[in-house]
């Protein structure tokens, strides 16, 4: 799927898990450099 977002910058809140983790997965297979955002460190580097 092409969104046409390829460098773009988008900031994905809640990004650790579920929906958020989706989106930025999305996101980032799209070209889109994504910016991750959590309350937990260890999630945050897991995530990345």
């Amino acid at each position: 799927m092409d969104l046409e977002l390829k460098n773009k910058t988008a900031l994905i809140t809640g990004s650790t898990s579920g929906i958020g983790f989706a989106i930025a997965k999305l996101m980032a297979k799209e070209g889109v450099e994504v910016v991750l955002n959590g309350r937990s460190a260890e999630k945050l580097e897991k995530a990345k």
